[in-house]
């Protein structure tokens, strides 16, 4: 599943179709936290494939707030590495602590042909009106899609309500552009007000009241 959480189980790519239909963007990972003297980052990767993604030379686009230094820039693999069990980053120019730390937060970016997108992994576009579907029954249509560094949302149209949905496995265990529909497994109390606990007193005491 290409749009989701990358603090589950399922670490993935997140597609976003820009504007120019042949060209779609991939976010690939978040950096968190500058790592060593030398410009290291740390990155949280939002794809399976970091070997591929974060290959000597690969440029991406930034993602941080207009205030940042590095708005509107783009940026430069150096070098990847493993260290300590955590994926470390490092990019041309960046070649020192302060440096690193002025891009923490920052989301990565990468362009990639349409032709090129990988199994599982779905465009804003192919989600938005998709049917969602519970234990058989339509219960809602997803409107958009909310990207967060944390994880994806689902925004449902049930009713007259909206309901974020978190995009993982667990809670979406399928999407069938083809079939038109979103299979989700929601805890209770997503879609429908589960009783207070002063309903439930109330409800026990009249059943009791009436076996008396």
């Amino acid at each position: 599943m290409d749009v989701a959480s990358a603090s589950m189980s399922r670490t993935t790519d997140v597609a976003s179709q820009d504007g120019n239909q042949s060209k779609n963007q991939l976010r690939v990972g978040r950096l968190v936290k500058a790592h060593g003297l030398k410009g290291g980052l740390k990155v949280e990767l939002y794809t399976d494939n970091p070997e591929r993604r974060f290959h000597t030379g690969a440029a991406f686009t930034l993602q941080v707030p207009e205030a940042s230094p590095w708005h509107g820039k783009d940026i430069t693999i150096r070098e990847y590495r493993v260290m300590n069990g955590s994926p470390v980053v490092f990019f041309d120019d960046v070649d020192d602590r302060t440096a690193a730390e002025s891009l923490v937060r920052a989301i990565l970016w990468i362009d990639q042909d349409v032709d090129e997108v990988e199994d599982n992994a779905w465009f804003d576009h192919q989600l938005v009106g998709l049917d969602v579907v519970r234990d058989d029954t339509v219960v809602g249509r997803v409107v958009r899609i909310e990207h967060f560094p944390a994880q994806d949302l689902l925004i449902i149209k049930a009713g007259d309500r909206e309901i974020m949905v978190p995009f993982v496995e667990a809670i979406v265990p399928s999407v069938d552009v083809a079939q038109g529909r979103v299979i989700v497994t929601p805890p209770p109390g997503l879609f429908e007000d589960l009783p207070d606990a002063s309903d439930a007193e109330a409800a026990t005491s009249s059943d009791a009241d009436a076996t008396e």
